[in-house]
This record gives C-alpha cells, sequence and structure tokens, in this order.
C-alpha cells in the first residue's frame, strides 16, 4: 500500500504541499529576527536598513557598474498604538534598480522589478498593520516586519557601502529626525508621534478612514468560500476635470490567484495556460480550466459595451458596460463611476474563507485622459450595497478595502492636446507649439524638433500639419518673415483646440473655441475646461456648447464646456470630399463665448487678461503657445481670422 501510494502523483504532489507549508510556516519564524539594541531606546516606529552583500555584475562598465546589493528593511512597533498600512520612504541614491521585496510592495503601484533611483516608498504586504507589544506580550511576529531587498545598484564598489540618503515613515502624523549610523553598514532611526498632528482616527476603530483623491477603487468582497470568493470592484471618480474613456485596469494577483469568471466587465485577454502548466492546474485537479477566463499574475481588465448591460451571463450588475467611459462629476454625477464583479480562486495556504487578499500594484489609464498613479489597498470598513431583494435593509461586504489614485505628470511624458492662439486684432495664428505632444523619433532630414513654430495663415488651422507647409512659406513671404531649414517639427497631437479673442468694448468682450479631433477616434460625451485667471469671473454664456462656471478648491477661475444634447459627439478625421487631391477633414465643434467687464477692474483682455492659463479636454491637460498673438498698430485683421475661419467651417460642414 505503501509503495502505491508512493508513486501516486497526486500523493506525491500533496506530500510537497505539506512540506512547503511546514516550510513557509518555519521561515515566517525565522525571518522575524531579533531587533537592534538601539531599538530598546525607541518608543514610537524604529526603523532600520541594512546592507548585507553586494557583489560585481556584467558588463564591465567604468563609467556606470552594476553591482547586485543585498539589504533588510526593518519596521518595528515599539509604540502603544497599532500602526496601521504602514508605509516607509527609502531615499535611494545610486540608480538602484529593486528587484524583489519580501513582505512589502511599493506604494505607488509599480511592479517589480523597477527603477528607484530617486527614492521610493514601501507599503507593507501581507502584513500591513504593526501591532504593539502590549497588545501581543511582545510577539515579534505582530509587531515587526523584516523587508528583504535584493537588486542593483551602480557606482558603490568595495570598500563603499550603498546606503540609501535617508529612511522615513511615511505615515501621516509622526517626526522621524535624520537617521543615525549604527557602523558603516546600517543606518536608523525612531520615529515618534507628532503632538501637533490631529488625527480624525480613533483608537477604538479597527480600520482607517477611507481617504479622498481625484479617483478610488474599491474591492469589496461580497461572498466568500473556502477556495473561491467573489469581488465587486467599483472605480469612482471624483475629480471635476478628471475622466477616462476605454480604461484599462491592471493588478498584481501575489498568492497564485485566479479569475474563473466575471461580470460587467472582461480580461483584455482570456487565457488558462498558466493555471494549466502551473500549480493552480496541479491543484484543482478536477477543474475544467477551459472555463477559466485568466491566469495571468497581471491581468488586464476592459470593460464591456452597453449592449451587454443586461445579458444574463456578462451582465445585470448595476453601472456596468459603458464601454470604459467614467465621466467628471461635475459633468454627469451618474456616469461618474463604473462597476464589475469576479470570481476569484485562491491557492494554498490561504484555502479558508476568512483568507481574503486583496490584489496589489494597481494601475489604471484610458486614450487621451490624464496619468494616474494608485496606491497601496488599504483596509477600510465593509462597504454597505442596497439589498438585491429590494427590501429597505443595507447588505454589507464581507471585507472592503480602498486604493486611491491621483492625477500625476509622469517625468518625460508629453500632453496630448495642444492650444492655438489668434485675435481680431492681428491676422496670424500663433500655432500649437513644436513637438507639443512629442516628436517623431527620425527627424534629422525632415524637420527641426527645435525651432519655434511659424505663424500661420487662419485658415492653416483647417487641415492637417502635413498640408501646411505650402501655406506656411507663403504667409511668412507675405509677412516679410524668414522662416528656419529646416522648417519645424508638427505638434504631433491628436486633439487641437484654437481660442480666438473674437471682440473686445467697454462693457465686455467675446472668445471663439474650436476643437478639432486630428485622430479617427471619434469622442462621444466630450467636455473641454479653460482656467482664466482674471476673466472667468465675468463669464456670461455660451452660445453652441454648454457652459458652466465651476468652483474648484475655493477657486472661481474655470469655465466646464460640453456638447448640446444631440451635439456632444465629436468625429474622427476623414477624408476630404475628394481624397486624391483634398487633404483629411478634422471632426470639430465650435462655439462663441461672451464675458462682462462688469466688477472686474482693470481687465485688458488684448494684454493675456482674455487668453486661458490652462486648457483641459476630456481631463487631459493642453499644451499652450509660449507667446500671445501681438497687438498690431493699424487693427487690421480682424475682419480675416473671422471671415476666413467660419466662412471654410461652414463650407466644410456643408459638404460632410
Amino acid at each position: 500500500m505503501a509503495s502505491n501510494a508512493n508513486h501516486n502523483p497526486y500523493f506525491v504532489f500533496k506530500l510537497s504541499l505539506l512540506l512547503s507549508l511546514l516550510n513557509f510556516s518555519l521561515s515566517q519564524t525565522d525571518v522575524v529576527g531579533a531587533p537592534s539594541p538601539s531599538s530598546d531606546s525607541c518608543n514610537g516606529i524604529f526603523l532600520s536598513y541594512a546592507y548585507s552583500s553586494g557583489t560585481k555584475l556584467k558588463p564591465n562598465d567604468p563609467t556606470h557598474q552594476p553591482y547586485r546589493f543585498e539589504s533588510v528593511l526593518t519596521v518595528l512597533n515599539n509604540g502603544d498604538e497599532e500602526l496601521k498600512s504602514w508605509r516607509v520612504f527609502v531615499g535611494f541614491q545610486n540608480d538602484e534598480f529593486l528587484v524583489s521585496a519580501s513582505d512589502a510592495v511599493l506604494a505607488d503601484g509599480t511592479s517589480l522589478p523597477a527603477n528607484v533611483g530617486n527614492g521610493t516608498v514601501f507599503a507593507g504586504f501581507p502584513m500591513s498593520d504593526l501591532k504593539t507589544a502590549i497588545e501581543t506580550a511582545g510577539d515579534l511576529t505582530q509587531m515587526q516586519v523584516q523587508v528583504k531587498l535584493v537588486g542593483t545598484q551602480f557606482g558603490v564598489a568595495a570598500p563603499g557601502v550603498p546606503l540609501p540618503k535617508s529612511i522615513q515613515l511615511a505615515n501621516d502624523g509622526f517626526i522621524c529626525p535624520k537617521a543615525s549610523m549604527q557602523g558603516r553598514n546600517e543606518m536608523q532611526v525612531c520615529c515618534t508621534k507628532d503632538p501637533k498632528f490631529k488625527s480624525n482616527v480613533t483608537l477604538d476603530e479597527e480600520f482607517l478612514p477611507r481617504q479622498s483623491g481625484d479617483l478610488t477603487i474599491m474591492y469589496d468582497v461580497t461572498r466568500t468560500y473556502d477556495s473561491n470568493y467573489w469581488s465587486q470592484v467599483t472605480i469612482s471618480n471624483h475629480n471635476p476635470l478628471g475622466r477616462l474613456d476605454n480604461w484599462k485596469l491592471s493588478f498584481d494577483w501575489m498568492r497564485d490567484e485566479f479569475i474563473y469568471t466575471m461580470k460587467g466587465a472582461y480580461p483584455y485577454v482570456v487565457d488558462s495556460t498558466d493555471c494549466i502548466f502551473g500549480p493552480q492546474g496541479q491543484y484543482y485537479r478536477e477543474l475544467d480550466f477551459g472555463n477559466v477566463l485568466n491566469c495571468e499574475r497581471r491581468p488586464t481588465i476592459i470593460d464591456l459595451l452597453p449592449t451587454k448591460a443586461n445579458d444574463t451571463t456578462l451582465g445585470l450588475v448595476p453601472k456596468c458596460c459603458r464601454n470604459g467611459t467614467i465621466l467628471p462629476p461635475s459633468m454627469d454625477p451618474s456616469k461618474s463611476s463604473s462597476v464589475f464583479q469576479m470570481q476569484v480562486f485562491k491557492m494554498p495556504p490561504d484555502l479558508n474563507r476568512s483568507e481574503l487578499s486583496p490584489p496589489q500594484n494597481w494601475k489604471i489609464n484610458g486614450t487621451l485622459n490624464p496619468d494616474y498613479k494608485c496606491g497601496p489597498p488599504v483596509r477600510v470598513s465593509p462597504s454597505q450595497f442596497p439589498d438585491p431583494s429590494g427590501l429597505p435593509s443595507n447588505k454589507t461586504a464581507v471585507a472592503s478595502w480602498q486604493v486611491v489614485c491621483n492625477i500625476t505628470q509622469p517625468k518625460g511624458a508629453s500632453p496630448k492636446c495642444c492650444v492655438s492662439f489668434s485675435s481680431y486684432y492681428n491676422d496670424s495664428v500663433v500655432p500649437c507649439r513644436t513637438c507639443a505632444c512629442g516628436c517623431p523619433s527620425n527627424t534629422a532630414r525632415t524637420c527641426s524638433t527645435n525651432a519655434q513654430a511659424v505663424l500661420l495663415p487662419p485658415e492653416a488651422l483647417l487641415v492637417p500639419f502635413e498640408n501646411r507647409t505650402t501655406m506656411a512659406r507663403a504667409w511668412a513671404d507675405l509677412k516679410h518673415r524668414t522662416v528656419p531649414n529646416p522648417m519645424p517639427c508638427g505638434d504631433n497631437c491628436g486633439v487641437s483646440i484654437n481660442w480666438h479673442v473674437l471682440t473686445d468694448y467697454s462693457r465686455g468682450w467675446s472668445a471663439r473655441i474650436t476643437i478639432f479631433n486630428w485622430d479617427e477616434t471619434a469622442f462621444p460625451d466630450w467636455f473641454a475646461a479653460v482656467q482664466m485667471d482674471k476673466a472667468a469671473l465675468g463669464f456670461e454664456k455660451m452660445y453652441s456648447f454648454n457652459g458652466t462656471a465651476l468652483d474648484l478648491s475655493g477657486v472661481n477661475n474655470t469655465i466646464l464646456m460640453q456638447g448640446l444634447p444631440g451635439l456632444n459627439y465629436i468625429v474622427g478625421e476623414t477624408d476630404g470630399t475628394n481624397p486624391e487631391k483634398d487633404p483629411r477633414v478634422p471632426g470639430k465643434q465650435q462655439t462663441v463665448i461672451s464675458f462682462t467687464k462688469k466688477n472686474i477692474p482693470g481687465i485688458n483682455v488684448a494684454a493675456g487678461d482674455g487668453f486661458p492659463s490652462k486648457v483641459f479636454f476630456n481631463g487631459e491637460e493642453c499644451a499652450l503657445p509660449l507667446v500671445l498673438p501681438t497687438n498690431d498698430s493699424n487693427g487690421k485683421g480682424s475682419t480675416t481670422v473671422l471671415s476666413i475661419l467660419v466662412a471654410v467651417l461652414v463650407l466644410i460642414m456643408v459638404h460632410q
């Protein structure tokens, strides 16, 4: 009998699984070593960063030599209150490239390996809360976490030690002095509570309060079983100018989970290969993996089309199936969130209905939308939902986590839209900046990436950039201006916006805004916004758009605009009437905006008060010109710019 058992593959797998669990348990005990003696004098949160070892790596490069490093980051709670969702900043300074980190993730949602050379914040995972010695009788496994770091640093060879510039607790309400050295290989600091900090968390609260951000993601476990659970994911937009189109959501499973089925959304890739050839396929031997939706460690989720909203298999989830569009609450609160559900299967040792772990390293983005940076999931009080039976009661989630995302501008990222300026007092248009949305990769023989964009005749705004060169040269000759050689590169933007100061008189003034879509993708439910430091207070009316003055953070300087009902759709670029000789035609929308000068003393429209300081399209901030139109002394040009642009626009619309 024993001999047969030893040759049974399932028995062997079970035995190896048992041994691995035993080793896992022992390793967890071994990892938490005794704290440094220096921690005895710390009555707060003790931090230490200890360099363990390092070796030289290939290739040999005297100017930028790589070295492997191994270090241990220790976080110990010696205070009298539980430290919830601990976060520690490590000020790396040697172009470090982090390959692995045990018991922690990067707080900005970046997956490892990652470049952390400018410093990074670590967040605890799976143990995010550190209890006190009082409530655990000094149990270090609950009070302390030791994060083993492995990565590559550049330039610091032995006997040098590649220590960070600083370490400090990133949680609110703590003061951390400058770290002190313990020998050559370790730096330590004791962070204590800030007596001036006022917290809105009471000692008896089990969970941290929910935080605010530009966008939040709730991960609510609604049903749980030993081997799997159902979760509901709610994406909510809170920024009055933020927006997502065709959103894509990704995250990392940290404990070999996989998605069995979904409602209200779908994986970008449907593939169970990683499960079939991985530990999931060995453990769930009776499961039909042909029905499994996704086994990727980092899946990408996309929204469904509205036609699937009432589908009995994929839909029937409130606020689902909107084709990835999440509007700002200032535009339509009912369309400012998106919801989907998924069934998640777990793996040993988490086969218990109370063992629940959310995915980490969340990231969300859209097309022609702002970039978001998301923090780690934070355990919050269970969410409540209306009872599905229709009874006047609420149903509570089993467990809830909140992910907070904020709009950010990645280093080196280019805008996705741009603005041109024109006015009634100058017949030349100040176009979008050269390479406003990035430069083509090879421009050596075609255009200059450094030359300033040349002034254009107004009719040039209506044709693609590649059709403007002849117009620009002829206009420069007419105005006796020189043009650079080679000519400047284009703006390379999918959307451009022209702001034209139309009139200016004693009691008020007006502007015209024209939105051009140079991409083949249409924009349903579009919106734009302008910030005007002085003139926004005088906003009166829009004639072809819906316009609303917004108060953002107590400042009333923003005007939101969107298409009228039935007209809130900007088509994509199309072929001209005769594609062989006519340039392509952009999608466009246009309106006139009127302003009053009443109660706005000292406003000078021509000197700059009539031009926006910021322009947004679908939440993305657009690149502005570096100069304003000059005020010609002869005052000519009003009729030219107005009549040409309007006449050509009308002509194009008639032929469409």
